[in-house]
């Protein structure tokens, strides 16, 4: 039966952020993932945490200045300093919340330039943060139309060319379906690079169960492929996040 973790950056956000633990945990989550905690202090989620029997799934690292649209910083060219910062920080919270997993973003990049400075620096996170799993996410380039990473090939190439055991794909469906489609023969080549799944439908971005994706079938080839790990729930609830959870309550009921 597959784990959903709530994504609480996109879900319960009729709550302030520390709130939506408590309703994530009330609406029936195990675990929990977001972008960024960095606005909080990292005693003050892992309290949360621990109040509420959460496990931390996955958080991002620091990605330069979000709302002057800097998404990530790992392949642009000149702010190396600045991203092995980010990898700092975002360990300080690792130590404390124990994450199963890190993604590190790429940022808006393009040319060889980009290229060889994300392998650098995919290369470096991944000894320098040890065993911790270090994920990277292709992401559609309707919603980031300058982002470096955007497809599943792209992103398997890079993994296999790093070579680090702890570097692993992060695949949302959402961003899959939208760049490539064939998720079902995408997911039987891509299964063993994978470290982390989220889903969302398409094309709104709304419940997993609204649009063009068949999203029981897709969970139906996940358990046959043996993934044990978490599902991500990344989507924006189209009305209140309690009343639509229907699609979730009706897998685990059977």
């Amino acid at each position: 039966m597959p784990k959903f973790c709530a994504n609480l950056t996109m879900m319960f956000t009729e709550h302030a952020f520390l709130d939506r633990f408590a309703a994530a945990a009330d609406a029936g989550f195990k675990g929990v993932e977001y972008l960024f905690p960095y606005d909080f202090e990292p005693g003050e989620i892992q309290q949360k945490l621990r109040e509420h029997n959460l496990t931390q799934i996955l958080f991002n690292a620091p990605p330069g200045d979000w709302e002057a649209g800097e998404r990530g910083m790992a392949a642009i060219p000149g702010q190396m300093p600045e991203f092995r910062d980010s990898i700092e920080t975002a360990l300080e919270y690792i130590e404390v919340l124990n994450p199963t997993a890190l993604h590190v973003m790429a940022g808006n990049a393009a040319g060889k330039g980009a290229q060889a400075m994300y392998m650098e620096n995919l290369d470096w996170a991944a000894r320098r943060v040890g065993n911790q799993v270090i994920l990277i996410e292709p992401i559609n380039n309707r919603d980031m139309p300058s982002y470096f990473l955007n497809r599943t090939d792209q992103a398997v190439g890079i993994i296999e060319a790093i070579g680090a055991p702890n570097l692993q794909l992060q695949l949302d469906l959402y961003h899959a379906q939208i760049m490539e489609g064939d998720l079902t023969r995408r997911l039987e080549r891509l299964i063993g690079y994978v470290g982390h799944v989220q889903v969302a439908g398409v094309p709104a971005r709304n419940e997993p169960d609204t649009g063009e994706l068949n999203i029981a079938h897709l969970f139906e080839v996940l358990e046959r492929l043996g993934y044990d790990g978490w599902i991500g729930c990344e989507y924006h609830p189209a009305g209140r996040t309690e009343d639509g959870l229907g699609w979730m309550k009706d897998l685990m009921q059977g």
